[in-house]
């Protein structure tokens, strides 16, 4: 028998807090039936042994394994293929996204959402970071083709069925909070305050960069647009510059040389190119890493509880596979 509710919490280098984050999430839950599906995302440190210590000890309990690091996209993309509950929740494992709200998101969902977001209306994080997630929200609010959804991050209850439509979608590069926003049907959100971590390290900059990179190029061809008139516009204003400078020239205003504004106008427009260039790469390495059609993620192990019943945990607990391919959707 199905669950009542799945949690997924991608792991990576989190050894500190996952004691921690059981202890809250077990409380939280008491008296649902759910089960907890961590995925651990290549870590070095001991989170692995961690949960499989857990799974030792307690009933609904999975580790899936993955063979490297893949990414938290793709670890939650795994999660989603191994979570049985009539009702999947995303969420970190650094204990921002606080368990405690879940009974609330799991009741809003009852009551007849699909999919139930947390809402942030504070961070309690650096001045830069909550500057920077505000410019990308409002950003993403402007440019993505469908609704966006504000200050939402992974944190959220979904139903089955939009679980089995993510499921089926082919993507390969996943902007998973942007995915659940184009599946549609009804979707509210539960406002709360997200804490700060409480131990480990959260995503560099960098990768936050490339995430927020990935998120317009999925869902807005905007950067395509605005390369074309960036284009245009620097064409008008070259075509205008070289009849100003002729026409200064031969009034004998100008006495700068021709090879001075020749090498000015090719300098300008070869970086414009470059630019349009790079976009133009950009979404075509995408469509060229679609193409290749590689599994999403590779599994090392799944683990379970000894006494947890779950369908798409399909090797025995401790099994090693090569190549992990995903259970079909439930139905």
């Amino acid at each position: 028998m199905s669950p009542t509710i799945s949690i997924i919490v991608p792991v990576f280098d989190e050894a500190e807090v996952l004691g921690e984050l059981h202890r809250r999430l077990r409380a939280a839950l008491a008296g649902i039936d759910h089960e907890i599906v961590f995925v651990d995302d290549g870590s070095s440190d001991a989170s692995a042994a961690i949960i499989e210590d857990l799974a030792a000890r307690e009933s609904g309990i999975v580790l899936v394994q993955l063979s490297r690091n893949f990414g938290m996209e793709v670890a939650m993309s795994a999660g989603l293929d191994y979570a049985q509950g009539d009702y999947v929740v995303l969420m970190h494992a650094d204990l921002q996204d606080p368990p405690e709200l879940v009974p609330d998101m799991l009741r809003a969902a009852q009551g007849g959402a699909d999919v139930v977001y947390a809402r942030r209306i504070g961070r309690d994080e650096s001045r830069l970071k909550r500057t920077l997630a505000t410019v990308f929200y409002k950003l993403m609010g402007r440019l993505a083709r469908t609704p966006f959804q504000g200050q939402a991050g992974d944190f959220r209850l979904m139903s089955r069925r939009v679980v089995d439509t993510l499921r089926e979608m082919p993507e390969r590069r996943r902007f998973l909070r942007g995915m659940v926003a184009w599946v549609g049907f009804e979707q509210v959100p539960i406002e709360y305050r997200r804490a700060g971590r409480l131990n480990g390290r959260g995503a560099s900059y960098r990768a936050l960069f490339r995430l927020a990179f990935e998120a317009v190029t999925s869902f807005s061809d905007v950067p395509l647009a605005l390369a074309t008139y960036f284009g245009l516009t620097v064409a008008i204003a070259s075509s205008v510059a070289a009849a100003v400078i002729l026409v200064t020239t031969l009034a004998g205003w100008v006495t700068a040389g021709l090879a001075l504004w020749t090498l000015v106008a090719i300098l300008f427009l070869g970086g414009v190119q470059l630019i349009s260039v790079g976009i133009l790469g950009r979404y075509l390495a995408r469509v060229h890493e679609q193409t290749l059609r590689r599994p999403l993620y590779l599994v090392s192990r799944v683990v379970t509880s000894p006494d947890t019943s779950t369908a798409s945990a399909d090797a025995p607990p401790g099994s090693t596979t090569a190549l992990r391919t995903p259970p079909s959707p439930r139905r």
